[in-house]
């Protein structure tokens, strides 16, 4: 359940805003008591926490500590092309857990793997993925961007199957990050968890939008599924700059940061029923860890890429970490 503390704090912020605006004690406790009936109603259930342990701590994992799995970003961004199947094998063999892979989609509607909406950044192509098809996309290089291109040239964009076939047949758990598409994402993973019953005990549905969880979780209630959040990406760019030049709106932009983030962490992660909490490194302490275990949620930190961060998550946090590389320092991928 919803700790007391989280309950009582939320209603109370409601009744208390509700009524500076209405001056109404009887709308305020009316109101009030509409959203906890609604969220009463409509949120979803955590998977059992049994089976959510067999994706976020699988048995025999490559890490040190048995308890921490290393998961390869993007496949392992730094060691091979990301999102391809050479970097789901190159993950493998370089000791991961598990990989993190991007669903998108061809503008003939084929799920692929791809992060960016557009070919231009990691292939010898150009365009927007929402005018090229699959066909189209199968004849470019994922390699031709890459620091080892010569190692892997030629390497193919893949669909949504092969590369998850190519997971089970190594063994390894995966993290699908879904950056939109609520619905096509749902329909195709919906399809795959069916044709691959293995998936629900070694896999997790990841997004920074709130709406692809729920949607999954309507689709299909026993997928575990996660919160993406980093803090302040509304009105900051991943390295911290503003997004804006203009004061008024990157001001703007900074108090819709505060709301979402008070949102993550005490109405969403309950309304969609999470298992983990997927947080940008900076942000993830021990208090932090603690926070999230008292709701039954499993901190996952993102993205883990020098030799002294990898230990510290991994002998002092204790709690599973994203990498762009198991072989070495590396820059973040953001």
């Amino acid at each position: 359940m919803l700790p007391l503390g989280d309950e009582v704090a939320l209603h109370s912020l409601v009744f208390v805003l509700v009524l500076l605006g209405t001056r109404s004690p009887l709308w305020s406790a009316v109101l009030t008591t509409s959203l906890y009936c609604f969220l009463a109603m409509f949120r979803f259930p955590q998977v059992a926490r049994s089976r959510a342990r067999l994706v976020l701590q699988p048995v025999g994992c490559g890490a040190e500590s048995a308890r921490v799995s290393v998961i390869a970003h993007r496949g392992g961004a730094h060691d091979a092309p990301e999102n391809t199947i050479a970097a789901i094998r190159e993950a493998s063999k370089n000791g991961a857990t598990g990989v993190e892979l991007d669903l998108e989609f061809s503008a003939d509607g084929v799920p692929i793997l791809m992060h960016d909406e557009t070919v231009d950044r990691t292939t010898n192509g150009s365009g927007p993925l929402c005018q090229l098809s699959f066909s189209e996309l199968r004849q470019l290089d994922a390699a031709a961007k890459h620091r080892l291109r010569d190692k892997f040239a030629g390497e193919k964009i893949p669909t949504l199957v092969e590369a998850v076939e190519e997971c089970i047949k190594l063994q390894l758990s995966i993290y699908f990050d879904v950056k939109g598409h609520p619905e096509e994402a749902a329909a195709a993973l919906t399809d795959v968890y069916k044709r691959h019953p293995v998936l629900y005990n070694s896999s997790m549905v990841c997004s920074f939008e709130p709406k692809v969880i729920y949607r999954m979780r309507q689709r299909d209630p026993e997928v575990v599924t996660a919160l993406t959040h980093r803090p302040w990406s509304l009105s900051r760019l991943g390295d911290g700059t503003p997004r804006f030049s203009s004061p008024w709106k990157h001001y703007w932009m900074t108090l819709m940061d505060v709301l979402l983030d008070w949102a993550h962490h005490h109405v969403l992660w309950r309304f969609c029923g999470i298992s983990a909490f997927l947080m940008q490194k900076n942000f993830v302490s021990l208090d932090y860890v603690q926070f999230w275990a008292q709701r039954g949620v499993e901190v996952v930190a993102w993205t883990i890429n020098t030799d002294v961060e990898k230990a510290y998550f991994q002998k002092v946090l204790r709690i599973n970490y994203i990498t762009d590389s198991l072989v070495g320092d590396c820059e973040p991928h953001f």
